[in-house]
Formats: structure tokens, C-alpha cells, sequence
């Protein structure tokens, strides 16, 4: 094999970013500085405990920050990208155009 394959945008894929709940999350929180988890919740049809597990997911690789606080006396969970997670989300779409593109 030569080296030209080394350069196929497939290599430039993030892993963690391309599992589709994953890309959905962070496709619906990358127009907003902070969304609120029912927002996103709903936004990409899922249940609170995937939605959370996958959260988890993202906030370890610090992809996505979450902020726990109270609207009265109620809890609310909000979610924002963080830099890097705009960056790797960016450069993950990149290389998606790049493949459908083609060569």
C-alpha cells in the first residue's frame, strides 16, 4: 500500500465524535453558547439516560462542559461545547465535506 492512503480524510475522523448520537449532540449545541439538557434532550430524540451516558462521554474527552444550577427551585442541567470541542467538531465535519466531496 502506498503512502497515499494515509492521507484519506477517513484518517482525520474523530472516534469519539462520529458515534451518531455523539454527532447529534454536538451538531445541535454548536449554533449555541449553552443549551439547556431537555433542550438537547428533545432535539435529538433520545431518552435522559442516553443522552446523560453519552454526555458523560463527551465531557471525559472535554469536549462538552456541563453546569448544574437551579431555575427557582428547580435543577437544571445546561450544556456548552468547550474550545476544543468546537475545534474537533469543525475539523470532524471538515473531513466528512472532504469524503463526500471526493477525490
Amino acid at each position: 500500500m502506498s503512502d497515499a492512503g494515509a492521507t484519506h480524510p477517513r484518517h482525520r475522523l474523530n472516534e469519539t465524535v462520529h458515534a451518531p448520537v455523539r454527532f447529534s449532540i454536538m451538531a445541535a449545541l454548536v449554533a449555541a453558547d449553552q443549551a439547556e439538557f431537555g433542550f438537547i434532550r428533545d432535539a435529538v430524540q433520545i431518552s435522559d439516560s442516553v443522552l446523560s451516558r453519552q454526555v458523560g462521554v463527551l465531557e471525559a474527552a472535554g469536549f462538552v462542559a456541563v453546569r448544574k444550577g437551579y431555575v427557582g427551585k428547580r435543577p437544571r442541567t445546561w450544556l456548552s461545547l468547550t474550545a476544543e470541542g468546537r475545534q474537533v467538531f469543525a475539523d470532524h465535519l471538515a473531513a466528512l465535506r472532504a469524503i463526500a466531496d471526493g477525490p
